[in-house]
């Protein structure tokens, strides 16, 4: 069965790249955008893990996690830009179950959210991934290409890992940003070209191969 995530952030185009992020993992999601619309999402569904903002319309994150605590104990996660020990303190006491400061990398939002489910259900996520003649161990960050191992990078390694989870799917350099260097990275997006280059001298040889899908972005072809 897949894991539902509610996700509530009133930053349209953040709440938007989190949710594409979890679905392309295999969880069902759902946003809100404001708190009053948080509680009645969280009252009404079966929520494996809901990602919440502090500063919201309405009624603040805050008052939304104390009242979804009075009937659950879904795990919630504060997602804010308030770094102050007193807010952290406060999100911890109304019953928050991770403190989670922007800019945050979303592969490190996932790993939490993951460690979170492993412990709660005493199990361990499927960590290896294969497609064709690559296969990556997510838990242990080695990489296999025809059978040798190649020694990637982090950056290089969750990229690899992100394509062979979403075969044969098209992604822009924003998209990619977004997901390895943070919503609200201010460099070059060139940056992305760069990693695929080395992306692609390491996956020489291989039946997989990340194409550049011109005007468009890149994607990795997966025989089928």
């Amino acid at each position: 069965m897949k894991m539902r995530i509610l996700i509530v952030e009133d930053d349209r185009l953040l709440a938007e790249a989190v949710s594409d992020y979890f679905s392309a993992k295999g969880w069902l999601t759902e946003e809100a955008h404001d708190g009053n619309s948080a509680l009645e999402l969280a009252a009404s569904g079966n929520w494996q893990m809901i990602l919440l903002d502090v500063m919201l319309p309405g009624m603040d994150g805050f008052s939304v996690c104390r009242e979804i605590r009075r009937n659950s104990d879904v795990p919630v996660f504060f997602i804010t830009a308030r770094v102050l020990e007193t807010d952290e303190l406060n999100g911890y006491a109304v019953g928050a179950d991770d403190y989670v400061t922007k800019p945050f990398s979303l592969p490190v939002l996932y790993a939490k959210v993951m460690a979170m489910m492993g412990r709660i259900r005493g199990e361990r996520p499927e960590e290896r991934v294969r497609r064709g003649d690559v296969e990556v161990d997510a838990g242990t960050r080695k990489v296999y290409v025809r059978g040798k191992e190649q020694f990637l990078p982090p950056k290089e390694c969750e990229m690899l890992l992100f394509f062979l989870e979403n075969p044969n799917r098209t992604f822009t350099r924003e998209q990619l940003l977004i997901r390895f260097w943070g919503y609200d990275f201010d460099g070059n997006e060139r940056v992305v070209d760069n990693h695929i280059k080395k992306l692609r001298k390491a996956l020489a040889g291989s039946v997989c191969a990340i194409r550049t899908v011109r005007k468009s972005g890149y994607r990795m072809e997966v025989p089928l």
